[in-house]
């Protein structure tokens, strides 16, 4: 497994979030969204500039800006893991 920043991530691609970087009140509203350590995300879409970008989290749909997901560190499948699984 390897951790990038939910930002990095590419559509389709899907992930368990491992931590939330920083606190403040983005830090403090990213976790009251339910983006918390062990949930499960799945990158639905991008607007067409990249940003935002729009998830599935929990069955909704949720949209975060990039500064946003910036903060989101999730563990993604290697390529060479998600390929060995076909």
């Amino acid at each position: 497994m390897t951790v990038i920043s939910m930002r990095n991530m590419v559509i389709n691609q899907s992930g368990l979030i491992s931590r939330v970087k920083g606190g403040g009140e983005l830090g403090v509203r990213i976790r009251e969204m339910g983006l918390v350590p062990g949930a499960e995300i799945k990158i639905v879409g991008r607007a067409p500039l990249n940003d935002p970008v729009r998830i599935k989290l929990y069955g909704s749909d949720l949209t975060l800006r990039n500064n946003e997901a910036d903060r989101i560190l999730v563990e993604v499948a290697d390529a060479a893991e998600a390929g060995a699984g076909q």
